[in-house]
């Protein structure tokens, strides 16, 4: 069902917690599936994203799309950031079964979440 790539990441995720500091947050979740992703960003000056954690309540799909969601936009750019897809989360995290393709969905639409957190706060900062 899952690969071996898939499930090293389960077992070991690299990315798991939160960030002190950070100053972006984004939450998605399906109360009906019971996945629930939080992603932490920590966004320099530049708009460049230098950290990213996750929490996630879910199934292990659920749990390495998020954690690989972490890798894809470390070092990336926001606007470089929003460019990913659930098809770059499968591609990092390897096979999984066909109905948990959604999770790679929700991982690209907690990166979103995120991303518009942070902008939103800049704006209002921004209006002070």
């Amino acid at each position: 069902m899952y690969s071996e790539q898939a499930m090293n990441r389960f077992k070991d995720p690299k990315n798991a917690g939160t960030i002190a500091g950070a100053n972006a947050k984004g939450e998605v979740g399906n109360v009906q599936c019971g996945d629930i992703m939080k992603l932490f960003l920590k966004v320099d000056e530049n708009e460049v994203i230098r950290d990213a954690k996750f929490k996630t309540f879910g199934c292990v799909a659920a749990i390495i799309s998020t954690d690989a969601a972490c890798d894809l936009v470390k070092g990336k750019t926001l606007e470089d950031a929003l460019k990913i897809t659930n098809k770059d989360v499968l591609q990092l995290v390897g096979d999984v079964p066909p109905q948990k393709v959604h999770c790679s969905i929700m991982a690209s639409e907690v990166i979103e979440a995120a991303v518009a957190d942070y902008r939103k706060q800049q704006a209002k900062a921004n209006r002070k």
